[in-house]
């Protein structure tokens, strides 16, 4: 099968794009739509691969233009599919670790036998009973100890007692106080005899722990080495004809080694083809085929950015040279389009527009507070009290002064103002009505995504309401209201799209669904004391999109 695949559908009546799209942000062409619905086709063709690819698999698609001026794509896979990183129809990796006989197999090999030694002096009967003997010992320990410790609180109850009928001569009152000092002499000592028995046992673990970890210290070094060797042989091309390892890459990006996986993401795999093969890169775009992934929320045939921590330092090279679109995020929304809707002398409430930060960050334009200092009000004491995303509209509310700024940071960590959100969800959800408390937690790997993690993350809470529903070229969407009980970043985002949550994103959400215009989720309704006068303040917003 050919690797450069021709469109089977008739494309003659669609333009291709001007500028190379920007593959963090963006909205998918419509060859590539075009093209991963091809791409679906080839997977329904082999069962086995579509069985494995329902699991759960990031797909990538890249229009090209051939050297005799032909249109086509090319398709790729992150990380293996079915076990193996190549696949007919789909392009190989940029570099081919799992090539048999290999440097990368054979040093993978001598690492997994000293995986092997390490189980083996961990399980062997010497090691093993000595464990045992320990944790036998030390739950005696415990219990003996506690049992000691039970009967001296009863001793002290019971001396109190009597010393509390007054009754006692002093001699009495003295043989008190040394039934005391005994019972906890017998506490020091009977800690020392366990401890000192326990260290006789733990004596005969020493060689063999220093073994294993002698070993684990061996593994690691081995492993960091390999490692470094890898990203060595990464070599990829950027359109300007450029080549570097991973290795330089990240050296000069963040000064780190790179991740484990980097260089294996559909991405880096599609341009590194189409620059060997002298073909001229249109437009790219990743998308997600099967089950989402545990914690995280991914969609099957939604269309996603590429990934920060692996990819951005890779493409930011490989894409030098080629007419590449802004990322919008890092452009800002119209800062002109703001609204004050309350003003006194302490406090300050503006309708924030969609795309514009709400303080200053690294990209993102002019932000709400360095508006309200430098051009409303032309003074520094003023301070944003909460924040909302980047891509999310409506109230938000700043302080006058720090006085009044800590008095609503302490309402907010209190839960004394109350917050509502109007969303249009991309579908309509079984429930229309209740509570959603399900916790998250930052995923590193994909910043600024977040993820759902029941055993680190953070509590979140969100109550919500279907209101009505409304037609989104020609699809029924969902009209909802949030009230956000806690202030998790992209909590209303991710408790939207997840399975557990709602189970449909908000339209217009690119991290979490489909892309749009804009991220159809508004701030529109605060609620709160006024933290000087005490006057109950209720104000509201419409969304712009319902």
């Amino acid at each position: 099968m050919q690797l450069l695949h021709r469109f089977s559908k008739d494309i003659s009546g669609i333009e291709p794009p001007l500028r190379f799209n920007n593959p963090f942000y963006y909205i998918p062409h419509r060859l590539c739509e075009i093209a991963a619905d091809e791409v679906r086709s080839l997977l329904a063709d082999n069962t086995s691969l579509e069985k494995e690819a329902r699991k759960g698999k990031m797909f990538g698609v890249l229009v090209v233009r051939d050297r005799a001026g032909y249109l086509g794509f090319l398709a790729a896979f992150s990380g293996l599919l079915c076990g193996s990183n190549k696949v007919e129809g789909f392009v190989p990796p940029v570099y081919d670790l799992l090539s048999p006989g290999g440097y990368f197999k054979q040093k993978e090999a001598e690492i997994s036998i000293l995986n092997e030694r390490i189980k083996e002096v961990g399980n062997c009967n010497e090691y093993t009973a000595a464990v045992e003997k320990v944790q036998a010992l030390q739950q005696s320990m415990e219990q003996e100890l506690s049992d000691m410790r039970e009967n001296m609180r009863k001793s002290k109850l019971r001396r109190s007692s009597l010393r509390a009928t007054g009754t006692l001569s002093p001699s009495e009152l003295e043989a008190l106080v040394r039934e005391s000092q005994f019972q906890k002499a017998e506490l020091k000592r009977a800690t020392a005899r366990w401890r000192q028995e326990i260290a006789c046992v733990d004596e005969l673990l020493k060689p063999l722990k220093a073994q294993i970890n002698a070993m684990k210290e061996e593994r690691k070094r081995r492993s960091a080495e390999l490692q470094r060797w890898l990203f060595s042989q990464y070599a990829v091309l950027n359109g300007a004809g450029e080549e570097k390892t991973l290795l330089d890459i990240f050296a000069a990006h963040s000064g780190i080694i790179p991740p484990g996986g980097s260089g294996e993401c559909a991405a880096p795999k599609l341009l590194q083809y189409a620059y060997r093969h002298r073909y001229t890169p249109l437009a790219m775009a990743e998308f997600w085929v099967g089950d989402s992934p545990a914690g995280e929320v991914r969609r099957d045939g939604c269309f996603y950015g590429s990934c920060k921590s692996k990819c951005e330092p890779i493409l930011s090279f490989m894409l030098q040279g080629l007419d590449v679109e802004e990322n919008a995020l890092e452009r800002g929304g119209d800062i002109s389009s703001i609204d004050v809707v309350y003003e006194d002398e302490h406090i300050v409430v503006v309708d924030k527009p969609s795309g514009v930060l709400s303080v200053p960050g690294v990209v993102g334009g002019m932000s709400v507070q360095q508006w309200l200092r430098e051009e409303y009000l032309k003074s520094n004491e003023l301070y944003v009290v909460h924040r909302l995303d980047m891509a999310t509209s409506g109230l938000l509310v700043a302080a006058k002064s720090m006085e009044v700024y800590k008095a609503m940071q302490g309402m907010f960590a209190m839960r004394g103002i109350r917050k509502k959100y109007m969303a249009l969800l991309d579908g309509v959800p079984s429930v229309h009505k209740g509570t959603i408390n399900i916790p998250l937690a930052a995923d590193y790997d994909n910043r600024p995504r977040q993820k759902v993690d029941y055993e680190h993350g953070k509590e979140a809470v969100t109550c919500f309401e279907q209101l009505g529903t409304m037609l989104l070229n020609d699809k029924e969407c969902a009209v909802v209201q949030f009230e956000p009980l806690t202030g998790r970043t992209h909590q209303l985002r991710v408790h939207s799209a997840c399975k557990e949550g709602l189970d449909c994103p908000i339209v217009g959400d690119a991290l979490y669904g489909v892309s749009a215009g804009r991220l159809m989720l508004h701030a529109s309704g605060l609620e709160f004391s006024h933290p000087v006068s005490g006057e109950l303040l209720k104000l509201v917003s419409a969304a712009p999109f319902t």
